[in-house]
């Protein structure tokens, strides 16, 4: 494991990385008030388990830190809402994302890889993330919404705003502190919600076959869904349906480059593919970290949690845990089980996780036939992004081969 993080220069922050962790499984840290949870058993219970430990983090939030409704809601931000209000809302476009409709997809993936790698190989150069792991889920997710995929540079902008700053998490940051980051994250906010409302708008007066339309035309519990709410599904959509993927790409790419044996054994037996980018999401799990509330006192392997803490589920340390994995340091496609939390659990498990599965497949499988060997640029080094809810590579340059 040390050999990966001196060859890639990973950033400490990512703790999980530098080796197994000494400390419980559930620890509270009193310089930023949380309760962290690193044990694979601890995170499996708190996100099997969402009357006790909340998605909605924003309750516990003291009001005068929050800005005004009128400049943020998250109303029908849907990783912050609880059972059953959230099944109501998952339904609604859960047959988007169906295996018969991401399997239909396939095509057009294809197509789309295929395109991106020939425009980069023309110019001599193939850095991943720009060239491919960025465009190709934003392309498709856009599609999907009926949003123009050419403004996906904005979208970039916004989810680099929004996910990828590079700050301590805590809530014990000054109020000088706290009002400079929701300052840096309110434009970003302000922007794409305009951006989206303005697209859902249009589709109230001239639908179409696409999920943006799906959204202003449905109906919970005989009522059509406001504005605001349409607005935010549409932004938890564009955004978690691109970052997951460009993650996952860009990991196991590393991965590969960083254990050539793996990388020699899946080209000579693709079928192998699907367990290489199950293992990649387990050894390194792109979002990282998932927030959560206790609504009651819970005991949580050997630490009592008082209600309404912020507990902060680990997923990247849980999917190392040597009492779930054997030899988790290792990476090893195939290995039998492989549990693992990537995509998280429960009712919140990862709507999109098949077609992000499916993504990765496929631009998978077609490098390994443009390339001759993916293999890092040791003159253009690997950037991590640095922040430390995401395990992910902002800038991947391949040799050409």
């Amino acid at each position: 494991m040390s050999d990966i993080v001196e060859r890639y220069d990973i950033p400490e922050r990512h703790f999980w990385l530098h080796g197994p962790r000494s400390g419980p499984a559930v620890e509270f840290d009193a310089g930023t008030g949380l309760w962290n949870v690193y044990g694979y058993p601890e995170a499996h219970e708190v996100l099997g388990d969402p009357a006790t430990f909340s998605s909605d983090t924003m309750r516990i939030v003291p009001k005068e830190l929050l800005p005004s409704e009128d400049d943020f809601s998250l109303n029908g931000f849907i990783t912050q809402i609880d059972p059953p209000e959230h099944g109501k809302l998952r339904k609604l476009v859960s047959s988007a994302f169906t295996r018969k409709v991401v399997a239909d997809l396939e095509p057009r993936i294809a197509a789309l890889t295929g395109e991106l790698i020939d425009a980069a190989r023309e110019h001599e150069r193939f850095e991943l993330v720009t060239d491919l792991a960025y465009p190709l889920p934003v392309i498709v997710i856009a599609e999907l919404l009926g949003v123009p995929s050419s403004d996906r540079a904005l979208f970039k902008q916004w989810a680099d705003a929004l996910f990828q700053r590079d700050a301590e998490i805590s809530l014990n940051r000054s109020a000088e502190e706290r009002s400079a980051d929701l300052q840096a994250t309110m434009g970003p906010w302000k922007e794409m919600s305009a951006y989206l409302a303005a697209h859902a708008a249009e589709r109230r007066r001239q639908p179409r076959a696409d999920l943006l339309t799906r959204l202003v035309e449905a109906e919970v519990d005989g009522e059509r869904l406001p504005d605001e709410q349409v607005v935010n599904f549409a932004i938890v959509l564009l955004l978690a349906g691109h970052i997951t993927t460009t993650m996952l790409l860009g990991n196991t790419v590393l991965c590969l480059d960083a254990f050539p044996g793996e990388q020699e054994a899946v080209r000579a037996d693709r079928s192998a593919i699907p367990d290489v980018i199950e293992e990649s999401i387990r050894f390194l799990t792109p979002f990282a970290l998932l927030g959560r509330t206790t609504t009651r006192e819970a005991r949580l392997g050997d630490s009592t949690i008082p209600a309404d803490q912020m507990v902060m589920v680990w997923l990247a340390a849980a999917n190392r845990d040597p009492r779930q994995f054997r030899a988790p340091g290792v990476f090893a496609p195939g290995r039998e089980p492989n549990p693992h939390l990537g995509f998280g659990r429960g009712v919140h498990f990862c709507l999109g996780a098949p077609l992000a599965r499916l993504e990765g497949q496929v631009a998978l499988n077609i490098l390994l036939d443009r390339f001759d060997v993916l293999r890092t640029d040791p003159q253009d080094p690997v950037q991590f992004i640095p922040t430390p809810s995401l395990t992910g590579v902002r800038r991947l340059p391949l040799v050409l081969g």
